[in-house]
């Protein structure tokens, strides 16, 4: 049962004292005690009942608190015959771990409590028992050796009606019930993934219920099969390379059978998670020998025997030795001390799938390595290819996040950046380093620029865009404001349009038949507002130098 439904039972005597949020929780039993340490008897799932008579002063609350929630445990409710009220300090240390909380009125027994939830909750297990062991057996049976994850939701569809996918944090689909119905659009999928990550910021608990497009879904997190919820130190470690669970149903009153049956499919589909994780063991060695070859400044002919090794196996069947690209990645969090370099690589082994690929393992021709807080990635380019066009050739940098940016901004909430920088294609070992160079300053360049996800490629590197964001905020705003504070000052008491028109008549090198024709002015009327221009300031738009000027001031504003 529900701590919904205990707080709407008026003869409970139960009153909320916090976590309004956390009241979708299961409730598996009851426990009454006033051990200073009931841990060992707790296996969670519990609605905790307490007379306070471990408490002894406000410092005890807080360890107290602390186990049960270590324990697992749904809520605690709190009599008031001991001291009256509930302290204060009790309420905070609940509210500090989101743990519910209610004060249970000193008429009500805990006898009455205990046996209300026991009659619920024996009641909802005894209705299909035998079909969920069944079906537990089922799918334990289909599960990955059997067919991967899609098997397990071909169950789901045929066994309970309910239509669910798997998807990465990126919102890429990996699986689906391929029993019939509607594809997951890409844009659900990237939403669907973007509320899962602003929900597990949050702390809570799954599964999360979530309206999009009118449609009501379940989400519920896939966690390493060989980590417990607690494991991580923080959740920013895990967040953005968790899979999730969406399911087309709202599970808020889910009786707590199909609960368990569903938290039983996401530990299956765990366990394929980690065969593909442990898949890209080989390829991330590869990764990290080349990389330490090319930044201790080894052979080029090593570095090219290492690459003949690694080739067959990114790309395997390839006759000709391939192109390679480098696309570097950094994921910073604020504050808190949290190594970065392992998020960034499992995030970018999933940023540079193919965003149409299906399955849980297209990624078998990616290699990245980590150091310290970067990922470095080794991705190779057939060679034919590559040699088509090469300015427009392989990974672009605005391209590799188009599809993933709304989802991972949520996961970084508003504490975290990844900024990704891409090298051009080279085509031999000699190669290399300039392109990781090229790739980490590129990286420096998406920096700079505002937003939480931002990248940048290798043309860049070649325009003032490059040096635009190094300039000091303090230079920057007094060489704008020399040149442009006149002229937006005159356009607010004269509504002259000075700047729009500086804007066009640069746009239009200078040409005046055709900016006059861009802002459907006559000739003389631009040479007028151009005159101003020049008076305002005391530049000369005849000069290249005075023209350049101006157009760094405008990017720069």
């Amino acid at each position: 049962m529900r701590l919904r439904a205990l707080l709407d039972t008026d003869a409970l005597g139960l009153r909320l004292l916090g976590g309004e949020d956390e009241l979708d929780r299961s409730v598996r039993g009851v426990m009454t005690t006033d051990l200073r340490d009931p841990s060992r008897y707790l296996s969670g799932g519990e609605l905790v009942l307490t007379g306070l008579a471990w408490r002894r002063d406000a410092h005890d609350s807080e360890p107290f608190v602390r186990l049960l929630v270590q324990a697992g445990v749904a809520a605690l409710a709190a009599g008031e015959a001991e001291l009256g009220d509930v302290p204060d300090d009790l309420v905070l240390a609940c509210s500090r771990h989101r743990l519910p909380l209610f004060a249970v009125h000193e008429s009500v027994a805990f006898a009455s409590i205990t046996e209300h939830v026991v009659r619920q909750v024996s009641g909802e297990r005894a209705g299909d028992l035998a079909a969920v062991v069944d079906r537990h057996r089922r799918m334990m049976t289909s599960g990955p050796a059997g067919g991967g994850p899609d098997v397990v939701l071909d169950l789901l569809g045929s066994d309970l009606d309910l239509r669910a996918w798997v998807l990465s944090p990126t919102g890429r689909l990996i699986a689906g019930s391929r029993l019939g119905g509607p594809a997951l659009p890409a844009e659900t999928c990237a939403g669907l993934a973007a509320e899962h990550l602003a929900a597990a910021r949050t702390g809570r608990r799954g599964p999360h219920r979530v309206l999009l497009a009118g449609t009501t879904y379940s989400l519920f997190p896939i966690r390493s099969s060989g980590r417990s919820p607690q494991a991580a130190r923080d959740v920013r470690e895990s967040v953005l390379s968790d899979w999730l669970l969406a399911v087309e149903a709202d599970a808020g009153d889910w009786p707590e059978e199909r609960l368990d049956l569903l938290q039983g499919v996401t530990q299956l589909i765990a366990v394929e998670r980690d065969r593909r994780d442990a898949a890209r063991t080989v390829r991330r060695r590869l990764a990290q020998e080349v990389l330490e070859l090319v930044q201790t400044g080894a052979a080029p002919a090593e570095i090219a025997a290492r690459l003949r090794v690694a080739a067959p196996v990114l790309l395997p069947g390839l006759g000709a030795a391939p192109h390679w690209q480098v696309v570097v990645a950094r994921v910073e969090w604020e504050g808190d001390e949290i190594e970065g370099g392992p998020v960034a690589q499992s995030l970018l082994e999933e940023i540079l799938v193919d965003p149409l690929a299906t399955g849980p393992e297209p990624s078998d021709r990616i290699a990245v390595a980590h150091t310290g807080d970067e990922a470095i990635a080794l991705v190779p380019l057939p060679a034919v290819a590559a040699e088509h066009d090469g300015s427009e050739t392989g990974l672009l940098a605005d391209a590799l996040l188009q599809t993933v940016r709304e989802p991972l901004s949520a996961g970084l909430n508003d504490d975290g950046r990844l900024t990704l920088g891409v090298s051009a294609a080279v085509h031999s070992a000699e190669g290399l380093r300039g392109a990781l160079e090229e790739a980490r300053h590129a990286r420096r360049v998406a920096a700079a620029r505002p937003g939480r996800v931002c990248a940048a490629g290798h043309q860049e590197l070649a325009s003032h865009v490059l040096l635009l964001p190094f300039v000091p905020d303090d230079v920057r705003r007094a060489f704008t404001a020399r040149l442009l504070d006149p002229l937006k000052d005159y356009d607010r008491r004269h509504r002259a349009e000075l700047i729009p028109t500086l804007e066009a008549f640069l746009d239009c090198d200078g040409s005046w038949t055709r900016c006059a024709t861009r802002l459907h002015l006559h000739v003389n009327t631009l040479r007028y507002r151009v005159g101003r221009i020049e008076q305002l300031t005391g530049r000369d738009l005849s000069r290249l130098e005075d023209k350049l000027d101006f157009f760094l001031a405008l990017r720069m504003s």
